[in-house]
């Protein structure tokens, strides 16, 4: 083998024992998978899904505690989805999948105007569909791919556009408190998890329905935060820490502090 290729290998084993590293502790911390857990893995295609289920796949074989995987896609019949892929990659892993078929594309398209932002309605319809097949399959689990950068990013779309301080939870009880939904990849960057899914070499699928969309909001709060980063390497770290190191006597949430009843202690 060349010095080269053995610098790579041992780059790779570096790099995956970093992520994996990352995924356990996240698990660890926010006690993500238990015992008997079966974890629905939303497997759309893309890199960070795709990095997900390798990851815990590979720490299911070494995890103290016994659980299941099933991985799950959402064939939304956008034109031109490779039906194939998807099925043909799980077989060859020997995971046992489900792929679900809703036509959400047309609902997206007639509703949504062209040129508008497509994402959001898209997620919804997702999103219940996902909670549902949940439910059918008795998954005690829903595993998204969110890494830190997704987090950050929606901390800064919040802020710009809703008026809120919120981001993804790194675990999450749904609204109808029916399904847990956990994020594995919430102490991965986006920068390791390309790197990692260029050298595994997964068979990627773009989202030719929001992916092709110019000008959303999300992908200028993205942009914003790399020049950032360039200019201070660290910073997406630091923003994200902050989210687990919140003070809400600093803040002014009327909610969350009570303010009202702030008083001095004076000696008598």
């Amino acid at each position: 083998m060349e010095a080269t290729q053995v610098r790579t290998s041992k780059n790779f084993k570096k790099l995956q024992a970093r992520l994996r590293g990352a995924v356990g502790k996240a698990i660890r911390d926010y006690n993500m998978i238990e015992e008997g857990d079966l974890i629905m893995v939303c497997l759309s295609g893309g890199k960070d899904s795709f990095t997900m289920l390798d990851l815990l796949l590979s720490l299911q074989r070494k995890a103290p505690v016994n659980f299941e995987i099933l991985a799950v896609n959402l064939d939304q019949k956008q034109p031109g989805f490779p039906q194939h892929i998807l099925p043909e990659y799980l077989e060859s892993l020997d995971v046992p999948y489900r792929i679900v078929e809703e036509d959400t594309y047309s609902t997206v398209t007639r509703v949504i105007p062209e040129g508008k932002t497509m994402c959001g309605l898209c997620s919804r319809l997702r999103r219940g569909i996902l909670y549902r097949v949940a439910i059918e399959e008795g998954a005690t689990k829903i595993a998204l791919g969110h890494h830190r950068d997704d987090i950050v990013e929606t901390l800064f779309l919040n802020m710009f556009h809703g008026g809120r301080l919120k981001a993804m939870p790194p675990k999450l009880l749904s609204d109808d408190q029916k399904n847990i939904i956990i994020r594995p990849l919430v102490y991965c960057s986006e920068k390791e998890i390309i790197r990692y899914t260029n050298a595994r070499k997964f068979p990627i699928i773009p989202c030719n329905l929001c992916g092709s969309q110019e000008n959303l909001q999300r992908a200028k709060i993205k942009s914003m935060l790399q020049t950032w980063e360039r200019e201070s390497p660290g910073r997406i770290d630091s923003i994200f820490r902050s989210i687990q190191n919140v003070s809400p006597s600093q803040l002014a949430d009327t909610e969350l502090f009570d303010f009202a009843s702030l008083g001095t202690t004076v000696d008598t």
